[in-house]
């Protein structure tokens, strides 16, 4: 946590939005923020989450505290829903069965009803097939088209299926658009409170992820955003650190580089990287209206 940081208050505005980057497991650091700010009643006017970032995000507007926390770790520690055999047996390295049917209906109940009622908008990315672009879907009735939309914002390329939202093919919104402040700023929202799940400087290994010629093969723009990531991600967090370093927005990240795996199944590093999020996200003022 920077020092600055946690002495200057962040000022929550009408035109300030909370951005939740993914990155898989690693979001156990978003979960442990997200309930801190549940803990002291911290709300913002509009939540823009990728990826697992969508997800952990869904239980922050519907206000089940611990909810996303007890998704990635408990649930994890109890049934191993990540793996080689869900892969195997269904296509899928995550058993999204459970994720997104037997969590969300009967194991740990989902308040649809609060999250409609909460009055912030709610933005989840995905990445449409077709395009190759990113998708900023909201909604605030259909529980089924809910659920699609986090399931499709949360299927990693490779080693999930393609998802669909309203008949479109998509896969996880972090392809094209990880940290997606620019659309933030565009919706007219000034200020921007950012939640990444890797630490300052860290930046990915650039190199293109030439997609084999029978993958995918229907969409070429997906292909060429697959093969672009890495410069793309490397670039807004670039324009991440340029943007904080002006005071243009305000960043809670890992304070140290992170050992924890975009699918990783050790509970107990889970647990430590919920802590920090949650330590991090306390040290921060807040001053709201």
């Amino acid at each position: 946590m920077d020092v600055k940081m946690a002495n200057k208050p962040i000022h929550i505005t009408d035109h300030t939005a909370l951005v939740l980057e993914g990155g898989g497991m690693r979001g156990v650091f978003t979960c442990g923020v997200l309930d801190n700010f549940m803990d002291r009643g911290i709300h913002f006017p509009y939540v823009i989450g990728v990826s697992a970032g969508a997800c952990n995000g869904l239980s922050y507007m519907s206000g089940q505290r611990g909810r996303a926390k007890y998704s990635n770790i408990d649930l994890l520690e109890q049934y191993h829903y990540i793996g080689l055999r869900h892969l195997l047996k269904k296509r899928n390295i995550l058993d999204f069965d459970l994720l997104f049917h037997e969590f969300p209906e009967h194991i740990l109940p989902y308040d649809y009803a609060a999250c409609f009622a909460n009055p912030a908008r709610y933005v989840m990315v995905t990445t449409n097939c077709l395009t190759g672009e990113a998708n900023y879907l909201e909604e605030r009735h259909d529980k089924k088209r809910l659920v699609d939309i986090a399931r499709a914002s949360s299927s990693l390329p490779f080693v999930c299926p393609i998802a669909y939202v309203d008949g479109i093919p998509m896969l996880d919104g972090g392809i094209v658009d990880s940290i997606p402040v620019l659309h933030a700023r565009a919706d007219g929202f000034t200020h921007c409170v950012v939640v990444l799940t890797r630490n300052l400087g860290y930046r990915k290994e650039i190199h293109g992820t030439r997609v084999p010629p029978f993958i995918y093969r229907r969409y070429p723009q997906l292909r060429e955003a697959i093969d672009r990531r890495s410069i793309v991600y490397n670039n807004q967090l670039e324009q991440v650190e340029q943007l904080e370093a002006a005071g243009e927005i305000s960043v809670i990240r890992p304070s140290h580089p992170v050992e924890v795996d975009r699918i990783e199944r050790d509970v107990r590093k889970l647990r430590t990287l919920y802590n920090e999020g949650y330590a991090c996200a306390a040290a921060i003022h807040f001053k709201c209206g």
